[in-house]
């Protein structure tokens, strides 16, 4: 493995940090000059973009070795493959909204959940959406106005309902199939988003019905709110579901995303809420609406493959070696270097785009089976998304409270984040007591061929037919 042979070297790291400063600076720079959405006003990919110019001015050799290095990285099949799954899930997602899916799914949620349990029904509701669409700031954006209405209604702390909807959202992008948190972290530490799945569940699971106890505790109203016309079409939610119980049973995430994206818009043809334009325009907006992660990876991919190729990693794994001593220390390094990422960069794909490739050559080096070390990547990095009140999660519940004309701030909700908060104990909990871990004890992983036991004839037989087209085309 390069990273490994190489001999490190701390400063081919540089273009990592000069982004982490400039993303982190300009935030805090604008937080300071109280500009809304501060850690959003200077582009992440416009930041990577001057990280990687960076990184050709770094290392020996001439600008069309070193490209040669960036598209190396940048054409990595882990990254085509993440690249191509995230403007899928992003034409599912918009196709499924423009033919009313979200609405739907709302309401039908609201109409379930007995008034007298509303704080954590909000989260209940918001944890399946989140989880049926894969973002949690579409969840935010959708919820929050119907949580201010509802806690006004009920005489309710809204800065504990703002929580059980944004704890919820996490859960969701923590967990979902389609989410690009999951997608990016599946993709870097190359295990099936299944598998991701099966670990991650028994780590979010628990915290979610912790969190749901909590809420049912706290959050019993005084009064009884009156819900309005909640009235929803069952059939519009079918795509989301389809999409979560196809991904679960294993079938290939391109044609699972595929059948959502056509199933959606064939039910929105059939009921009147999508024309033929307007189905082919919001499958493009789909694609289009990806563009900043599709970007960020792409750069991403390319500068951490010369920032490997110039010792970097190297150096890096050098140094945390000495604080790994083992499986559950390197679990623990693997889990602070996505939260540090994030806490930096205010935003999780990126701070698990970002931390993936080391964490990878960590997992390797002290056997941490790849579906943990994904699972530990999304975790703790939806755990510091959710708290840090520069993040856009907490912002947008915080904004659209103004509908209503209540100012509040993300600090007003930071301690109401059970979710969150709850997560990070359970997540470190796994760690030392692998309760999650079922999947990696029944189907371990074989490290030679860098898969699950199941699937090593699988490899093989690929492996095989690489050797012989190989082969073929030498003759």
């Amino acid at each position: 493995m390069e990273t490994l042979e190489k001999k490190g070297k701390g400063s081919a790291l540089f273009p990592f940090l000069l982004f982490i400063i400039i993303y982190l600076g300009a935030g805090l720079y604008f937080q300071f000059k109280d500009v809304e959405m501060a850690f959003y006003q200077f582009p992440s990919v416009t930041a990577m973009f001057l990280a990687v110019l960076l990184a050709f001015f770094q290392g020996k050799g001439t600008i069309d070795q070193k490209f040669a290095v960036f598209a190396r990285g940048a054409a990595n099949e882990n990254v085509l493959t993440m690249l191509m799954i995230y403007i899928l899930a992003g034409a599912f997602s918009t196709v499924a909204s423009a033919m009313g899916g979200v609405d739907a799914t709302v309401n039908m949620g609201l109409s379930i959940v007995p008034v007298h349990f509303l704080a954590a029904g909000v989260f209940v509701i918001s944890a399946f959406m989140g989880t049926a669409t894969g973002t949690s700031m579409g969840t935010i954006s959708a919820i929050v106005p119907i949580a201010v209405g509802v806690a006004d209604k009920a005489g309710l702390s809204l800065p504990l309902f703002l929580g059980a909807c944004v704890g919820g959202a996490m859960f969701g992008d923590n967990l979902s199939m389609i989410s690009d948190t999951t997608i990016a972290a599946t993709r870097t530490q190359g295990c099936e988003l299944r598998d991701k799945f099966k670990v991650n569940f028994w780590i979010a699971l628990p915290a979610a019905l912790i969190t749901i106890v909590v809420l049912l505790i706290v959050g019993r109203p005084d009064a009884v709110a009156e819900m309005g016309d909640l009235s929803f079409n069952v059939i519009k939610v079918l795509p989301y579901v389809a999409v979560l119980v196809l991904a679960l049973i294993g079938m290939n995430v391109f044609l699972v995303l595929t059948i959502g994206i056509f199933a959606a818009g064939i039910i929105g043809l059939a009921l009147g809420d999508l024309s033929v334009p307007l189905f082919a325009q919001s499958i493009w907006d789909g694609f289009t609406s990806m563009n900043e992660v599709f970007f960020l990876s792409l750069f991403c991919g390319g500068m951490s493959e010369m920032i490997a190729h110039n010792g970097g990693i190297a150096w890096l794994i050098e140094k945390l070696g000495h604080m790994m001593k083992g499986n559950k220390s390197a679990q623990v390094g693997i889990a602070a270097l996505v939260s540090l990422a994030d806490c930096a960069t205010a935003n999780n794909t990126v701070a698990i785009i970002v931390s993936g490739p080391m964490a990878k050559d960590m997992s390797r080096i002290h056997k941490v089976d790849p579906r943990r070390s994904a699972s530990l990547l999304d975790v703790f990095s939806c755990v510091l998304q959710g708290i840090i009140p520069w993040g856009a999660q907490l912002l947008t519940a915080a904004s659209l409270t103004a509908v209503y004309g209540v100012a509040m701030s993300p600090m007003d909700i930071l301690p109401h984040m059970w979710y969150c908060w709850i997560l990070a104990v359970v997540g470190i909990l796994s760690i030392f007591i692998p309760f999650a871990d079922g999947i990696c004890r029944k189907d371990p992983w074989n490290w030679e061929y860098d898969v699950a036991e199941s699937g090593v004839a699988a490899k093989k037989a690929v492996l095989e037919l690489e050797r012989q087209e190989a082969a073929q085309t030498t003759i």
